[in-house]
Parts: C-alpha cells; sequence; structure tokens
C-alpha cells in the first residue's frame, strides 16, 4: 500500500491555505470595510423605487431638448470654448511633462537623487482632484476659460508626467549605453535614444490626456472654469431642463467623436 498521500484527500484551496494569519487578518477587515460601506452608502431597493417616479418626471420635463437656434449657437460657441481649454490645457502640459519625467526617471534623469522631489511634484499634481485645482485657480485669476486651462494643464502632468516617466524608464538601454560609450552627455542620450523609443509610448498617453481633458473641462465649468459645464449649471439652477437635456446631449456627441478620433490616431500610430 502506498504511503503516499492521496491529493484528492486535500481539500484546501491553495490560495487560502498559503495566507498568513496577518494576511487573512487584514482580508477579513477589508472585506469588513467593503460591506460596512455598501451598508452605508449603497441606495436601498426602496430608496431607489421610490426616486424611479421622480426620474421619471424630470426626464419628461427634459424632452423634448431645446432647439432655438439662437441657444444652439450660444452651445456651440461654448463648445469650442471647451475644445479650446482642453487642447490648449493638453498642449502645454505634454509640453511641460516631459522635461518633468525626464528630472524624474530613474537611471535617465541627471540629477539622480534628486529625481524624488520631481517624482514626488508630479504624484501631489495627480493627487489633488481637479475640480480643487479649479477652485484655486478661479479663486486666484477669476472666472473663465483661463482658470479651466490652468487646471486642464496641472492635471495634465499629473497624468502625463507619471507615465512619461516610466516610459523613459522603460526605454531600450542598448542605445543608451552606446551613446554613453561615445562620451555622449545626458541630454544627448535623452534626445538620440530615450525619446525615440519611448515615442508610441508619448503619443498614446498625450492622446488619452486629451480625451480625459475634454471631459474634464465639461466638469470644470460647474464652477465657474469656462466651457459648456457652465451652461448646464446655469440650465439647471433656472430649472430650464430642456436647455439642460440639449446641452447633455452635445456633450455626448463632442465626448463620443473625440472617443472615436483618438480610437483612430492611437491606431495609426501604434
Amino acid at each position: 500500500m502506498s504511503s503516499k498521500t492521496d491529493p484528492r484527500s486535500d481539500t484546501r484551496i491553495p490560495r487560502l491555505s498559503s495566507l498568513s494569519a496577518l494576511e487573512f487578518t487584514v482580508l477579513i477587515i477589508v472585506g469588513a470595510v467593503v460591506i460596512v460601506s455598501i451598508n452605508d452608502v449603497s441606495p436601498s431597493p426602496q430608496r431607489f423605487v421610490e426616486g424611479l417616479p421622480r426620474m421619471f418626471k424630470l426626464v419628461e420635463r427634459m424632452v423634448p431638448p431645446n432647439t432655438d437656434p439662437q441657444f444652439l449657437w450660444r452651445i456651440f460657441l461654448r463648445l469650442v470654448e471647451t475644445f479650446q481649454i482642453a487642447i490648449a490645457g493638453t498642449a502645454i502640459g505634454i509640453a511641460l511633462s516631459i522635461p518633468i519625467a525626464w528630472m524624474s526617471a530613474r537611471g535617465v534623469t541627471p540629477l539622480a537623487a534628486g529625481a524624488f522631489v520631481f517624482k514626488s511634484f508630479v504624484s501631489f499634481f495627480r493627487t489633488v482632484p481637479d475640480l480643487v485645482w479649479a477652485l484655486i485657480f478661479v479663486a486666484s485669476v477669476g472666472l473663465g476659460a483661463v482658470a479651466g486651462t490652468m487646471t486642464i494643464i496641472v492635471d495634465t502632468i499629473g497624468f502625463c508626467g507619471r507615465f512619461f516617466a516610466e516610459a523613459m524608464e522603460d526605454a531600450d538601454k542598448e542605445p543608451q549605453e552606446a551613446l554613453d560609450a561615445i562620451g555622449a552627455g545626458r541630454f544627448t542620450v535623452l534626445c538620440g535614444a530615450v525619446i525615440p523609443d519611448a515615442m508610441p509610448s508619448f503619443i498614446n498617453t498625450g492622446l488619452f490626456a486629451l480625451e480625459k481633458a475634454v471631459r474634464s473641462s465639461v466638469v470644470l465649468g460647474l464652477v465657474g472654469a469656462g466651457g459648456i459645464g457652465q451652461e448646464l449649471k446655469v440650465a439647471f439652477d433656472l430649472f430650464q431642463y430642456q436647455n439642460a437635456s440639449a446641452i447633455i446631449l452635445a456633450i455626448f456627441v463632442i465626448v463620443l467623436l473625440m472617443e472615436h478620433l483618438t480610437d483612430r490616431l492611437r491606431i495609426r500610430f501604434s
């Protein structure tokens, strides 16, 4: 009779059997936090059912959307402003992200130990929400598109700065070593080896940043940072629900077109 244990007799789940006591405790705590959070803030079935009639009543008041030519022209101008905020903010943000990412990328930065400062700088920009930056800039420079553009710049630096740095760190090392061997400086290595190898990732990240900026610039208008969001806020504040539905449809079309455009560009440059 074989002394080997039949593997089918071991009914323990391999993943759970490998957990330490501390890991199992942390897992239980995380599960408890999730359950308590769902219980405290998620809508109950009763509240959801009670809210449905009010939701349908609101939709009825939003239909049909306002199609007045003068109103649509004003919305068109606001959409143009929204695009300008997104494009200008993204372009400036990407231009500033490249040197910041260079300074923070391990193995590429000319600052060595100082890279942590720039990495923390990018993390801070990324951590603070867009609406908070918008409120800060509205308080600093006043209402309007300038505050929105400055918000998009900061948001783009936080987004692109991180991914640009990672792309630089993952760039092929052989061309860099070859340039180092002939005495090239850090900036020459950056321009001659790092950026050309990381360029597809740069383009992909930049397009995602532009797509993100278009959606963000819509929301920023809700706090007075310019764009179509201001018109949407005014429509809801004045209970002009037909105006609001027209603005929402316009935003949907613009975001859909932007996603289609960026998808095509990503395929083209990938």
